[in-house]
């Protein structure tokens, strides 16, 4: 890298930080946000506080001083994680190439203890098992180019909101009560369309669409969804009118009230899939990955679901099931749903299902470059005020990756540069409450160089 191109990655990350720590507090909140996030976009092993001020000083007398400002920041100072992100999306939605998709999941994080907030035994998705952790909901925007986390909240298990004691220790708001994960992620979305998110079509895995109400939360709100779901929903198969009995005069007894098809029944998933003839399967390429080019075969067919169908529940309206059936595979593997308009052409039924891997590039780049899994405290604020500026400190990596491909982007050029012959990075910002004559100059080639991998 050019020292220009250094000068000018600077101002940029000045220019990023100041747009989402403006109005946070007195200046020397704001300053310490500041180092917080470049603590988090600085190389090293652990991105918790204590090995984040060793990185950010030179002189070790300094260390102490910069940990309790990174601490009081991220586990004490009540500034809005709303507001900062709110800032974080509307930057997202203007600025990342070819936004398509909003994309709910969750993820976990392997606790030992009681302590922290929300921690429990339970299934986590990300360790494949169900073990001691934290789960947090996230809300993310996504198109094939980039994508970056904009929601991110802490399931609270039912055992947690039972004991108010508990939650107190945690420090807990008490107005927090037990949700469902899809009923967070519910209130992630209004909030998003409230900040002025774009109407994108919401993807999300089976333990997202396996629930009605959150399918139907999306059609309230004017959203198509395309989710995943088990293959033993009932749907009413292709074709099927079902509706409801008229009432018959003059006969007696109860009259039936559950919904009817003439002469069909509501099938599961799984069972509507192993009888569709093989000519309705065919082989969708949909991206050239690392792996060479991904492909598989699928089936798109029209349907109604026909979930508490014995419980006079009425059909959904005709939506998509999409079934996929590797060719190597003895039955299909994977069935979704979705509200897509019926024109819709099953390759982009595909290709919008499986930008779903966005999600996991999201969170591999928040833990494995910017920690966010590193965060070391307990409670409820500090696990929050963390999560949001890793998402804000991905989010500048998210932009610039998209904005400038790897063959011309000067973080990527930057990751060739040798290292720096001092141990520790210097700080990309001047530290306000050290003495004049330890403070670094505001703009340093060397912090820049080191600042992303």
């Amino acid at each position: 890298m050019t020292p220009a191109q250094m000068r000018k990655l600077d101002r940029e990350l000045r220019e990023y930080f100041e747009s989402m720590v403006e109005g946070m507090g007195r200046q020397e909140r704001r300053r310490a946000l500041e180092l917080y996030l470049t603590g988090l976009l600085l190389d090293g092993e652990r991105k918790s506080v204590e090995p984040m001020a060793g990185r950010l000083v030179e002189d070790i007398r300094q260390r102490e001083a910069v940990r309790q400002r990174l601490q009081q920041c991220v586990s004490v100072a009540d500034w809005s994680d709303d507001e900062m992100r709110r800032r974080l999306a509307l930057k997202l939605e203007a600025e990342l190439p070819k936004l398509e998709a909003l994309v709910v999941d969750d993820t976990g994080f392997p606790k030992k203890g009681e302590h922290s907030a929300g921690v429990a035994r339970q299934y986590s998705g990300t360790l494949g098992r169900t073990d001691n952790c934290q789960v947090a909901v996230s809300l993310h925007l996504a198109g094939e180019r980039g994508s970056g986390c904009i929601a991110m909240r802490l399931y609270l298990p039912e055992e947690w909101t039972l004991s108010r004691k508990r939650c107190k220790a945690a420090g807990i708001p008490s107005q927090v009560r037990f949700q469902k994960k899809w009923q967070i992620a519910l209130e992630q979305l209004d909030a998003a369309l409230e900040w002025g998110v774009g109407k994108h079509v919401v993807l999300a895995d089976a333990g997202y669409g396996d629930a009605r109400e959150f399918r139907d939360g999306m059609r309230e709100r004017g959203l198509h969804y395309l989710m995943g779901v088990q293959g033993t929903h009932k749907v009413w198969p292709p074709g099927a009118k079902p509706q409801k009995p008229e009432k018959v005069q003059g006969k007696n007894g109860r009259p039936r009230t559950r919904y009817v098809a003439e002469g069909v029944q509501p099938w599961t998933i799984e069972d509507l899939a192993l009888q569709l003839p093989p000519e309705e399967f065919h082989l969708v390429r949909w991206r050239e990955g690392s792996r060479g080019e991904q492909s598989s075969r699928f089936a798109a067919v029209r349907v109604q679901t026909a979930e508490r169908h014995v419980q006079r529940a009425p059909p959904s309206e005709e939506v998509w099931l999409l079934i996929e059936w590797p060719k190597e595979e003895k039955a299909p593997t994977k069935y979704s749903l979705s509200s897509l308009p019926a024109d819709t052409p099953l390759k982009e039924l595909v290709r919008l299902s499986k930008l779903r891997w966005r999600v996991e590039r999201d969170y591999q780049e928040l833990k494995g470059e910017v920690g966010l899994d590193h965060f070391e405290g307990r409670t409820w604020r500090g696990f929050h005020h963390h999560a949001t500026l890793c998402m804000v400190a991905h989010g500048f990596l998210a932009l610039r990756r998209a904005l400038f491909p790897p063959e011309e982007n000067t973080l990527d050029a930057a990751r060739s540069a040798p290292p720096p012959s001092a141990p520790a990075a210097a700080p990309h910002r001047p530290l306000p409450a050290l003495p004049a004559q330890h403070r670094r100059p505001r703009t340093s080639s060397r912090a820049v160089t080191n600042l992303i991998r």
